[in-house]
């Protein structure tokens, strides 16, 4: 009777061969469980993305009809017969008379509108260019050069764009008072051309859109300061510069409450002040007339993020990306 020795090399195969075996024989139950796992966190991640996207889409949806609303009412009611502004339906049109009604409105009070709506297109023109120019050679400068105080003076400029405008109103009022500028266009302009927010827009731009080699290359070729700041440095911050021109002249159109305290003269009102009076008139200027003149007011405003939103879209991602 033999005897055959297995070796332990060979009892080791053997108990491998049979341990594959075994496997193949039977589903792994760990990889099952494995499996569902991954699927379910997949799953839930899809569902969870599906809630958080449906949930931003109605709450923008909801912010943007309650902007929308005053917009719609406003082109729905000018559009209405004159003197029938406020009547049924109130967010449908009753006829069009669009034409009829902005022909009214400019040739009423001798044509008064036109004259306002010249005089807001100068002051916020005017103000917008002069304050943009001046934001940007600021922020320039706090971007390009090193200086002492150079971080004080941007904080003083950051400080200054949380106080609200409104605050200096009186102040400025009396000052004006005393160097006899009221009933003057620059009692309106000059206080206009401070932008801190440009200033900050511009320091951050110009430290991300104007390479320093670019600069020392300007220099080496012989140009001076000036010279790189308006053939190379302006035309590289020309986003953010529509950007800071279009805030400041939204923000000059729409100011009322310096402009109605240092211009009494009538013929020298912005719009926005021209059309408060006709509301407070007391029955002696139509509701309608005012009515069509505010739509009519923001006309200039929407033709301009128009016709400049290809540049007011790049300018304000500045400084969210580095």
């Amino acid at each position: 009777m033999s005897v055959q020795l297995i070796t332990g090399n060979e009892a080791e195969s053997e108990n491998a061969v049979a341990g594959r075996a075994e496997t193949r024989g039977k589903p792994a139950g760990g990889g099952r469980n494995f499996g569902r796992g991954t699927g379910r966190k997949a799953r839930d991640n899809r569902e969870t993305s599906l809630a958080s996207r449906l949930t931003v889409t109605i709450v923008l949806g909801c912010f943007a009809v309650y902007f929308l609303i005053p917009i719609w009412w406003l082109l729905v009611a000018a559009s209405k017969p004159m003197g029938e502004q406020f009547s049924a339906p109130g967010f449908w049109f009753n006829g069009m008379h669009m034409g009829s009604n902005i022909a009214e409105l400019l040739s009423s009070r001798d044509g008064i509108f036109m004259r306002w709506i010249l005089n807001s297109i100068f002051y916020a023109g005017v103000g917008a260019i002069v304050g943009t120019l001046l934001a940007s050679m600021a922020g320039y400068a706090l971007a390009k050069y090193r200086f002492r105080g150079r971080e004080v003076v941007f904080g003083v400029v950051l400080a200054a764009v949380l106080i609200p405008k409104i605050l200096f109103t009186l102040p400025l009022y009396l000052m004006f008072s005393e160097v006899g500028l009221i009933n003057n266009p620059l009692a309106v302009i000059l206080p206009s051309i401070v932008s801190p927010f440009g200033v900050y827009l511009s320091r951050v731009f110009a430290a991300q859109s104007v390479p320093d080699e670019v600069i020392e290359a300007a220099r080496l070729d012989g140009l001076g300061e000036v010279g790189i700041y308006f053939r190379i440095g302006l035309r590289m911050m020309t986003p953010a510069l529509v950007t800071i021109f279009l805030f400041n002249f939204v923000e000059i159109w729409n100011n009322y409450l310096l402009p109605a305290m240092v211009i009494n003269d009538s013929s020298l009102q912005p719009v926005t002040v021209g059309l408060v009076s006709w509301f407070a008139s007391n029955g002696k200027v139509p509701m309608s007339l005012v009515v069509v003149g505010a739509l009519v007011s923001i006309i200039p405003l929407v033709l301009l993020f128009l016709f400049l939103q290809r540049f007011w879209k790049a300018g304000l991602t500045a400084g969210a990306v580095k």
